[in-house]
Parts: structure tokens; sequence; C-alpha cells
């Protein structure tokens, strides 16, 4: 069941919501109300992995118990054994439904063995709810008191609106929430869920999907060998570059605005990243609770920045790697978080430069310096995208090749006619008109979304939409009136107008 789907949209959010509010003020009873609601939204996909969803988490419910007494009994060397058993457990549970054939492939060809391992489907959100029980347990390892109890950590690792694709969640975050009964706020926090709701599924239906077709065909042309003009690769490069950023961005609106109509904030994931002016600060924005993830329980554990400049550099590579190879089992992906790796390690040491030479220094803090950071930030993501897309490196390097200019220029005839010294510079009028036109209008609309409006925190930062601390308001800040209450309908039903195909957000495949 998608997001973006009538049926979710018109049956089983309002009837989950319905019964949440209407069952006796308890915890417990609407603990059960959101456990069996985020069951049924799972087993909708399919009822067998439902099964592998309740032994993971009473397994690792068991596992977090065990720990935790061991620390109150000082017992380190127990609480580490559990520890190590219940990673060893989930990685061995991600690592044959995700990574087992990807593996047995890569020995084939490497040994030249002949080993056949049959089809195995992913089960949906298994990298998001794997991930946040290692979160849980290695907390317990750390001496984070939790209050631990059955029902909630049900929830917390079950509950629908982020199982398939996050928020990456702690369950110090969510469990505390879930121990509330007070219904002070309720309908405001249905206002503001759904009018949340609502702006990301325009994000997704009308945006993202809008852009998706023109996204498709650069690649497909690219998986097949064909070689592509430079303007054929850029504007599917960047078409893709922005049908994610909407995809992602939207979905994480609908799971903020889907768990607050139940009174819950989750943490923010999506911050504007591409107005970022340096990579760092990119992962500061990009799905921000998987960049947390990595920080605290990779890259720190790894050695952080506490052994020299040397070990953080390769703790950098190492965890983007990870990170990378966490988004899919394909060498693409390995990729992408080597040249994410490598930027960081770049960035880094640009600073260190910088603090020590002035005039670097005084460039990085005007205006210029920060067109220039941005320019290269920007395009540094887009080509890291070009092989998260792809389905190849060989696809990859000719969306690239194509890109620098390798196979010449086509434009419409229609613009070389106007302006004949375009031929000077070997472009060829050998584009379709209207696809040309249609493509880079939606690109030059969607960029300017991306990097000139206020995005969905700071329209509803008066309401702290998340955890974290709200923003300053933006230039248009929600309230709770009767105009808010028509434009939010007006965009909710351009939403509703746009969902002409179900279409999976690009996330849940990871």
């Amino acid at each position: 069941m998608l997001f973006n789907s009538y049926q979710f949209i018109f049956l089983f959010l309002p009837v989950a919501i319905g019964t949440f509010r209407l069952v006796p003020r308890n915890h417990n009873f609407r603990g059960i109300v959101l456990g069996v609601a985020s069951l049924v939204f799972y087993a909708v996909w399919d009822w067998h992995f439902l099964v592998l969803l309740l032994g993971s988490i009473g397994a690792n419910y068991r596992f977090g118990q065990a720990i935790q007494v061991a620390v109150q009994n000082h017992n380190d060397r127990r609480a580490g054994w559990f520890l190590i058993l219940g990673i060893t457990f989930n990685l061995l549970l991600i690592g044959v439904f995700k990574y087992a054939v990807f593996m047995v492939y890569n020995v084939n060809a490497i040994a030249g063995t002949d080993f056949v391992i049959g089809q195995i489907i992913l089960p949906l959100g298994i990298s998001f709810f794997t991930f946040e029980q290692i979160s849980f347990l290695v907390d317990l390892r750390r001496g984070r008191d939790y209050r631990l109890n059955p029902l909630r950590y049900c929830v917390f690792v079950a509950f629908f609106p982020r199982l398939v694709a996050g928020p990456i969640l702690r369950y110090g975050e969510i469990a505390p929430q879930l121990e509330q009964s007070d219904d002070a706020n309720r309908w405001a926090d249905l206002a503001i869920g759904l009018s949340i709701f609502a702006i990301g599924l325009a994000k997704k239906a009308y945006l993202a999907d809008g852009i998706g077709p023109y996204v498709a065909t650069p690649f497909q042309a690219a998986s097949t060998g064909q070689m592509l003009d430079f303007f054929a690769a850029w504007g599917g490069a960047l078409a893709y570059t922005l049908q994610l950023y909407f995809d992602f961005s939207g979905y994480s609106d609908m799971a903020i605005g889907a768990a607050r109509c139940f009174g819950i904030r989750f943490p923010q994931n999506f911050n504007s990243p591409y107005k970022a002016t340096n990579i760092i600060e990119f992962w500061h924005r990009w799905h921000m609770t998987l960049s947390r993830f990595l920080r605290d329980y990779l890259y720190i554990p790894l050695g952080g920045n506490r052994k020299g400049k040397a070990r953080r550099y390769i703790n950098l590579m190492i965890t983007m790697l990870l990170g990378g190879f966490w988004h899919g089992a394909a060498w693409t992906f390995m990729a992408w978080g080597a040249l994410h790796g490598a930027y960081l390690m770049i960035n880094h040491g640009w600073i260190a430069i910088s603090g020590r030479i002035g005039l670097i220094a005084t460039f990085r803090g005007s205006w210029l310096g920060r067109v220039f950071g941005w320019t290269v930030t920007f395009l540094a993501v887009i080509v890291a995208w070009v092989f998260f897309r792809a389905s190849s490196f060989h696809a990859g390097f000719i969306m690239l090749a194509a890109m620098a200019g390798a196979h010449g220029m086509n434009v419409p005839a229609a613009i070389v006619d106007h302006m004949p010294w375009l031929r000077a510079l070997a472009i060829r009028s050998a584009a379709s008109r209207t696809e040309f036109i249609g493509i880079w209008m939606s690109i030059a609309k969607l960029l300017a979304i991306a990097l000139g409006a206020p995005n969905t925190q700071e329209i509803f930062a008066r309401s702290h939409p998340t955890l974290e601390h709200p923003p300053h308001p933006g230039r248009i800040a929600w309230h709770g009136n009767a105009a808010w209450a028509v434009a939010v309908g007006m965009v909710a039903f351009l939403g509703i107008l746009s969902i002409t195909r179900t279409s999976a957000f690009l996330y849940w495949q990871f």
C-alpha cells in the first residue's frame, strides 16, 4: 500500500486515525491500535514477510533485555557478547535477503565457480528496521536507561509512517511519546499532520512523478550502449537529480505528516540539501537520520577524527562506502559512496588549508566563494547520482562522457535556425523540439522550487513540526486559519489529481 494511493489516502489512513481517536485515552489501547495498523499495513505487501518482521522484532527485544540486565549488573563482558550476537543476527538477516545473490555472483566471477542461488525477494524496509534495531542494541550497551516495553518496542520498529523508508528513528525518541495519552492538541496535530502530508503528496505525485519520464529514456539508452548527446545526458542527469529530491522530500513530509496525525513527532530528515555550499553541509541536510546513524554508529566507533588526519580520512571513506553499500547490492552504489567519501576528504582538506591561508578563508566567506562552493557541490552531487541511477558502470560512463560533450550536442532545428552561430560550436539540429523544451522547462521549474522556495520545516516552524528545535519561520508561514485550509486543500487536490498511475517511492527499493 503506497502513501500516494487512493486506498491509503481514503481508506487506511482515515480508519487508522479514527480508530486511534475513538479508543479510550490510554496509551496501551492506543499502542495496540498503532501496532495492529502498522502490521496490517506491512502485511498488505506480503504476509510472509510479516512473520519475518515479527521474528526480527521479538529477537531484538530479547537481545535488548539481556543487554540491559547485564549492564545494570555491571557485567560488561556479558553485555558485550549479547551485543555481538544481536548485531550478528541483524547483519545475517539483511545479508541473506539483500546481499546473498550479489555475493554469490561476485564469488563466481572471481573464482570461476558456478554456485547457483535462487531469486530472493527483498523484504520491504529491511534496511531501515535493521539499522534501527542495531541502534537500539548499541544504545543499551552504552548505558541508555530505556524503559523497555514490548508493545512500545513493536510500534517503534513497525510504525507504518516510516517503516519502509525512514526516517531512521531511535527508541528514546519514540517510546516516551507512545507513553502519552493527552488529547489536548489532537485537533491541531491532525490539522498540521494532514497539511504536511498534503504538501508531501504534491511533491511526490505532481513534481517527482511529473519529471520521471524524462529520466527513464536517457538512462535506458545508456544501459543498452547507445551514445547520447550533451543535452540529452545532462537533461537525464538533472531530471533524476530533481526527481529523487522531490520523491524523497515528498516521502519524508508524508511520513512526518502521517505520524503527526497521531500526535507523534519524527526527527527531521530533509532540509533543502541542494542549497548546500559544500558537501559536508549537504550531508547535514540530505537523509539526515541516515547521516546521524552513520556518524554515531560507524564513523565515531571507527575513531572519528580522534586518531589523526589520515585516520579521519580513512574513516570517512569506510563510512561512505558502507553507506553506499547499504543502499543496494551493486558496485554502482559502492562507487556512489566512494565518490562521496572522496568529496568529504577533499572538503575537510580544503577547510584545513583555508584555516592556514587567510586569502582562501576570505574567499570562502565571500558571496563569490559561496556561489563557487554551491556550484562545485551541486555538480559533484549530480555526477555521483549518475552512478546511483545507472544500471552498470558502463552505462554510467556513457552518461558522463556525453555530459562532457564527447558525443556532440543536439538542439531543435528551430533554435539553430534562429541562432545560426550555434553551428560554429558543432551543435546539430537533431533533437525533438517538444521533448527538448518539455524537459528543460521542467528542470528549470523544479530547480527554482528546490533552491528558492522555503522548505516544509520553515513553513511549519511555528507548529514545531519535528523533534528538533524549529527554524525561523520562512517567508510563507502556516497558520491554522481558513485561508491556509483552502490553500492546503488546493495542494491536496493537485496531488490527488496527479495520482494517474501508482508509482513507488524511489527509496522504497533500498
